[in-house]
């Protein structure tokens, strides 16, 4: 009886670990108008995430890619970068979700279905056809993480070292 005791004890403080994400489909496509990339990733948000923006904080997400050349004389040259930020928000007062990108906005009933729009990006062009040389020397480095850093001054703080909030995918890539 004791040695139960102490299990439970034992898994009701264990530290909860975020799900990592993880890239369902990651697909560069090369064709006459440049560079493409198409990604889905699936994740969860962490409790804590979800119960900050229930409280009305907005949560951010961004997908970076940078596309480089290999030199072998000097460092490898950036031939493009790109950014895309999503903003995900809670309205309390119509209970809907909020996605922000760019200077679109779209309202959802769940977060699941807020979710499901952040999660995949079809054809993003990364860079023009005259900037990817034929000769196969190129690569591209990717993240898709959730930013804190937009987050509240004073929240910043309080959720430093918070595996909760440090969800983040990278990939490296060559073409």
């Amino acid at each position: 009886m004791l040695w139960l005791a102490m299990a439970l004890l034992v898994t009701l403080h264990a530290p909860l670990r975020a799900e990592p994400i993880e890239l369902e489909s990651f697909d560069l496509v090369r064709s006459e108008d440049g560079l493409t990339l198409g990604f889905s990733a699936q994740f969860e948000l962490p409790r804590s995430v979800e119960d900050a923006l229930l409280k009305g904080v907005p949560v951010y997400f961004v997908a970076e890619a940078e596309v480089y050349r290999d030199r072998w004389y000097w460092r490898d040259k950036l031939v493009s970068s790109a950014t895309r930020t999503w903003r995900l928000a809670y309205q309390p007062l119509t209970r809907k979700y909020r996605v922000t990108f760019g200077g679109l906005h779209q309202s959802y009933d769940n977060l699941f279905d807020a979710l499901a729009s952040l999660r995949r990006v079809v054809s993003w062009r990364l860079a023009d056809a005259g900037q990817i040389e034929d000769d196969g020397h190129h690569y591209i480095e990717f993240s898709y993480r959730l930013d804190t850093s937009q987050l509240p001054r004073p929240m910043q703080i309080g959720i430093g070292g918070q595996a909760d909030w440090t969800l983040r995918v990278e990939r490296f890539k060559r073409f």
